[in-house]
C-alpha cells in the first residue's frame, strides 16, 4: 500500500472518489446487484447528510461525484457503501465448529472491494463539469451501451430527463444549512 497519502477534507469542496472490485471481479455485474449498491448509496446519502452530485455504477467499479458529508468525511461514506454492500451481497452462513474444520475455503475471507480508494478534491467549477461529462460516458466506452442514456446506473438520465433515479441527485434538502449568528 501506499504511504503517506493524504486526503484533503473539512474544506468544503466536492470529492471525485473511485473504488474497484477486489482484483476486478464483477461484484457489481446483475441488475439487481447495481440496484442494491445505489439502494445502499442512497440510505448512506441519507445517514451522512451529503449531496451526490453524480455518479456511474459499473460491473467491477464504480464513481461518485458527491460534496462534503455534514457527518463523517469522504472517506467515511466510502468505507460505508462498501460494507454494507458487502454485507449484503456475500451469503451469511452459520457453519457448525466441524462444518469450519472440513472445509477448505471455511478460514478465507471473501473480499468484494480493493482495500483503498482514489479520491480527487475538485477544486474548481471547470474540473466539476468535467468530471460529470466523464462518469456517464464509462459504460460507452466498455461497450455496456451505445449512449449514456442507456445506463441505468448513472446520474444521466437525471440531467438529461430529471428523473429521479434510485439516489436522489442535487438533493440539497438533505443538508443542515448553519447560520451564524449575527455579529454583536
Amino acid at each position: 500500500m501506499p504511504t503517506g497519502l493524504k486526503r484533503y477534507y473539512g474544506a468544503g469542496h466536492a470529492h471525485f472518489i473511485t473504488c474497484g472490485s477486489y482484483h476486478r471481479m464483477p461484484w457489481l455485474d446483475t441488475a439487481a446487484r447495481r440496484d442494491l449498491f445505489l439502494t445502499i448509496l442512497e440510505e448512506v446519502r441519507e445517514r451522512c447528510r451529503f449531496v451526490v452530485l453524480g455518479y456511474v455504477v459499473m460491473p467491477d467499479h464504480f464513481h461518485l461525484l458527491i460534496g462534503e458529508p455534514q457527518v463523517g468525511d469522504p472517506s467515511k461514506v466510502t468505507q460505508l457503501v462498501k460494507q454494507i454492500y458487502a454485507q449484503r451481497v456475500i451469503p451469511r452462513t452459520r457453519q457448525t465448529q466441524s462444518d469450519a474444520q472440513n472445509s477448505p475455503s471455511a478460514s478465507k475471507p471473501v473480499h468484494v472491494w480493493e482495500a483503498r480508494f482514489y479520491d480527487f478534491n475538485v477544486w474548481t467549477e471547470q474540473k466539476r463539469v468535467e468530471n460529470l461529462r466523464c462518469i456517464p460516458r464509462n459504460p460507452v466506452k466498455r461497450g455496456l451501451v451505445s449512449e449514456p442514456e442507456k445506463w441505468a446506473w448513472s446520474s444521466f438520465r437525471d440531467y438529461l430527463f430529471g428523473q429521479t433515479g434510485r439516489v436522489r441527485v442535487n438533493d440539497t434538502d438533505i443538508v443542515n444549512m448553519r447560520v451564524r449568528p449575527p455579529a454583536a
